[in-house]
């Protein structure tokens, strides 16, 4: 009985650990993404000029 329920503790602890490790690493992959997508956005804004573009009807 002790060893099943040890079993079922230590399978708990890997499973966590997992999760933890996966939501740790989308965490930071998000961070990149933003980042890359602000320093995008400027360069965008930069390179385009002051004025906005004008759509022509």
């Amino acid at each position: 009985m002790l060893f099943k329920i040890t079993g079922v503790l230590v399978v708990a602890w890997l499973a966590l650990t997992v999760l933890g490790a996966v939501i740790e690493g989308l965490f930071w992959l998000a961070v990149v993404g933003g980042v890359l997508f602000l320093a995008t956005a400027a360069y965008g804004a930069i390179k385009s000029g002051k004025s906005p573009k004008q759509i022509n009807r």
